[in-house]
């Protein structure tokens, strides 16, 4: 098969033609048909995930064809439309065994545990535990936009930062998470205020639903000013972006009683990041994490999918073929472009 691979951490990737893959008995090799290109895929090459051993094909947001399935698999055949989170899960951990499969104990991760989907095929892991079907009428495109970016924000908005229609909701860095955050927020009734440098992102945000923007170009504190613009603070503000700097922003926007999600990474040398801890206290703030979503919670999203509700077909802004990959990703670190870039691999 054709596939992206960097031998490298931070040098060109290439397409070059490497083995197909093939099933482990609990898994499947799914024919990719979109994937999405994620920063999260960037910091990988960069050499910012643990996990990944070189050479490495990157890619872990996608939706395709079930092309093998390994002995052990009773849920899945050739052939079946499906779309998967990026986080695979055993199945058989504590945490798995309590519906929790987002943090498995042993998950794996298509694109940094082992090679991903910026390629032709694809093997996942535990089949039975993590596959979603794509229902007929969902394009490629759009349900490969909802394995990492969109289940992510729809699971910290809706699961972990419990949206209340009516509320404000601050959502720090509209890529791909955070403009699904903003959509997401909106569709459940509350009122948004997204934050930004870039004015494309801006602008989308307001087509996806934001009430208020800060081009955080223009406005050195935007803490202050989501305080003023909501009276008194966010009811929940996420940091979709994933710096020391949203991060603390998100935080300070707050009103008391405030709900704080961190879905964007925050890599640092030391492996910490200074946060407004007296401001928690003395505001009883809450400070959650969100990492994914699992397969089983799918259905309620894919259900305001397939009604309408929800448009994350509107976040896919461009679609590249495999041989423009390297660079695309090459330019998530400077120049990402506003929403949803995706690879085709067979086109």
């Amino acid at each position: 098969m054709r596939a992206v691979v960097f031998e490298r951490f931070g040098a060109p990737a290439e397409v070059r033609d490497v083995p197909d893959p093939r099933p482990a008995g609990h898994g499947v090799v799914v024919r990719v048909e979109a994937t999405g290109l994620c920063r999260s895929d960037w910091h990988g090459w960069q050499g910012h995930d643990p996990d990944i051993t070189l050479p490495h094909v990157p890619g872990h947001e996608l939706a395709g064809v079930v092309e093998a399935v390994g002995s052990a698999v009773t849920a899945w055949r050739p052939g079946d439309r499906v779309t998967v989170p990026f986080v695979c899960a055993c199945g058989g951990c504590p945490a798995c065994a309590a519906g929790e499969q987002q943090v498995c104990e042993r998950q794996t991760q298509p694109g940094f545990t082992h090679w991903g989907s910026y390629a032709q095929y694809v093997a996942l892991d535990h089949a039975d535990v993590n596959l979603v079907a794509v229902p007929d009428d969902l394009s490629y495109a759009t349900a490969a936009s909802l394995g990492c970016r969109f289940a992510t924000a729809f699971r910290a908005v809706v699961q972990r930062g419990r949206v209340a229609a009516g509320e404000w909701v601050a959502v720090h860095g509209c890529g791909g998470v955070g403009l699904s955050a903003v959509m997401i927020a909106a569709a459940a009734g509350a009122r948004v205020v997204a934050v930004d440098v870039s004015p494309g992102a801006l602008d989308l945000a307001r087509r996806f639903g934001a009430a208020a923007c800060v081009d955080a170009r223009e406005v050195p504190d935007t803490a202050a000013a989501v305080r003023e613009l909501t009276g008194g603070g966010a009811h929940l503000s996420l940091d979709a972006l994933g710096s020391p700097g949203t991060c603390a922003a998100s935080v300070n926007g707050l009103r008391r009683r405030g709900r704080h999600v961190q879905v964007g990474l925050l890599p640092s040398a030391d492996g910490t990041t200074p946060v407004p801890m007296a401001r928690a206290v003395a505001r009883e703030l809450e400070l959650l994490g969100s990492h994914g979503m699992a397969a089983h919670t799918y259905p309620p999203m894919l259900e305001l999918v397939r009604s309408g509700v929800l448009r994350p077909d509107l976040l896919v802004t461009r679609s590249v073929v495999l041989d423009e990959a390297p660079a695309a990703l090459a330019a998530l670190g400077t120049a990402p472009g506003p929403g949803v870039t995706v690879v085709e691999p067979w086109a």
